[in-house]
């Protein structure tokens, strides 16, 4: 199999834009929402973007990178309860939020105001039902999670990981390879487990032939088993 360069969450070559299209809105209703009075952000990783108890009178849309929300126990463990790719967004609610936000890597995230979100909803049915649609789409994902953590053992939750982030990333996993968007540390913590066991369980997928890592690179060579291995079945991200 030829390799080509791995893919990762910023260098996709796709803009937000086509990713709204691509999910269902229409050019000229993207065309509106991208338009509206907004803010981009540079997001570093390494401290929280917004924390859990602030507003949430804004609506955010990720142009790169990986946005995450989190999060903590009594105890301050952080578990990480859903991402959100480019293309993908927060929607503003009422009140704060029980959540924080911290981007897995360098990030862009276009920030507007909820009231001029809640505008164009408002004018436009056809925009209504789409960002609907995508709430009803990041509850499957909510869903699945919720059964990788509770149910399947530690290899099988890293290898579903791995293959809903190289679906959602748009990875032609027959074709090429991924980057590792992903530290050890943030793989614990969507998955459940120690950093510790990561490694082990990465170690157990090369063993068994099913992916190659070569820094952050990582080869898909059994795409079908790894499939298997991970219970994953793509039908909940469309």
């Amino acid at each position: 199999m030829t390799i080509r360069r791995a893919r990762g969450p910023e260098d996709s070559g796709v803009t937000v834009r086509d990713r709204l299209i691509e999910a269902g809105l229409g050019p000229n209703f993207a065309d509106l929402f991208l338009n509206m009075p907004h803010k981009v952000v540079h997001v570093e990783p390494r401290r929280p973007f917004r924390e859990p108890g602030a507003p949430r009178d804004e609506v955010m849309l990720v142009r790169s990178g990986i946005l995450a929300k989190f999060k903590s126990d009594g105890s301050g463990r952080r578990q990480i309860v859903s991402l959100r790719f480019p293309g993908e967004g927060i929607l503003p609610h009422e009140g704060t939020a029980d959540y924080g936000l911290q981007a897995i890597i360098r990030s862009e995230v276009l920030v507007g105001r909820a009231e001029d979100f809640d505008a164009i909803v408002n004018a436009n049915p056809e925009v209504a039902r789409f960002f609907w649609k995508l709430v009803q789409r990041q509850n499957a994902i909510g869903y699945e999670w919720l059964v990788n953590t509770g149910r399947r053992d530690s290899t099988a939750r890293v290898a579903h990981l791995l293959c809903e982030t190289a679906v959602r990333m748009g990875v032609d996993v027959s074709q090429g390879s991924m980057m590792n968007p992903f530290t050890q540390q943030q793989i614990a913590d969507i998955t459940g487990q120690t950093s510790v066991n990561v490694n082990r369980v990465f170690a157990d997928l090369e063993r068994q032939g099913l992916i190659h890592r070569r820094g952050r690179e990582i080869q898909f060579k059994d795409w079908n088993e790894l499939r298997r291995v991970g219970g994953f079945q793509p039908g909940y991200l469309q």
